[in-house]
């Protein structure tokens, strides 16, 4: 096993935020890696491999460089801009379509007491071909990536979970069963736990983008609740194995079908991610 140290200077006042920002991501890639983190200020405050009691450590605060920091009262400056639903509107993959999933994250988010507007639902659908007017004609596909905005995204804790795009598609990404919290600021059910619910909806492959792998992959375009399959990710980074489709956030298998009663067998409820994406 591979020991990393990753010594963070003191900071001003000016840099402490970004500092701690880019400790996060640093030390969450770190963990992901299968590496030791050391929290190192002069002298070794924190050795270990357990994710748990890091992500502990980082909710309570940690010594950063000497300067005493309150994880919890820095977080709590940064509004809620990305979040799992607590529930789907009960009809499997049928969301009613992307419009209907966009609504629900704003329902959600309104009723968990955001300000916030412009919600978008993190997924994608397949490009298709139209041959209702005996013509074929492709529809275009869509990709969750492009929807979302351009961050920085944080929980309903403070929590940042990446500060654009390309990291949110990265190792650097701090997406976990920890962070990866409903509009509330609740836990999801995660592997391990019963339900399993870790399998959230994407339709996407890893860097965000609808599928090329043929068949349906988002549920008839969010409106089945019956036929088809959809691919969906672990907000909590486990599987069945290590392999990295298994700890994939967003694109680790397909579903057993699209129904509400399909969703469970592989460890869903028919939840979804969303990201505020920008006024």
């Amino acid at each position: 096993m591979s020991e990393f140290v990753y010594g963070i200077p003191k900071p001003n006042d000016d840099s402490l935020l970004a500092s701690v920002q880019k400790f996060i991501a640093i030390n969450a890639a770190i963990l992901r890696a299968g590496g030791i983190l050391y929290f190192n200020s002069g002298e070794r405050i924190l050795s270990t491999t357990n994710k748990h009691a890091i992500a502990r450590a980082i909710a309570l605060g940690v010594a950063l460089s000497g300067s005493a920091l309150s994880f919890s009262t820095q977080a709590q400056d940064s509004d809620m801009t990305f979040f799992i639903t607590s529930a789907g509107p009960g009809r499997g993959g049928d969301l009613g379509g992307l419009e209907g999933a966009d609504g629900h994250c704003a329902k959600l988010a309104s009723a968990a007491g955001s300000k916030l507007t412009n919600w978008k639902a993190y997924l994608s659908v397949g490009a298709g071909v139209d041959r209702s007017s005996g013509k074929p004609k492709v529809v275009p596909g869509v990709n969750a990536r492009d929807r979302i905005g351009n961050g920085p995204w944080h929980n309903a804790k403070g929590v940042l979970i990446a500060n654009n795009i390309d990291e949110l598609h990265s190792d650097a990404n701090a997406l976990d069963k920890s962070t990866g919290l409903d509009e509330n600021g609740k836990p999801i059910k995660s592997r391990g736990d019963k339900p399993n619910q870790h399998d959230i909806l994407t339709g996407s492959d890893p860097q965000g983008m609808y599928s090329t792998a043929g068949g349906d992959t988002s549920c008839g375009g969010w409106t089945s609740s019956d036929k088809g399959s959809a691919i969906v990710g672990h907000h909590d980074r486990a599987g069945l194995s290590e392999d990295r489709h298994m700890v994939s956030w967003n694109s680790a298998h397909g579903s057993a079908g699209c129904s509400q009663e399909a969703l469970p067998k592989t460890g869903g409820a028919g939840l979804f991610y969303c990201f505020h994406a920008g006024e």
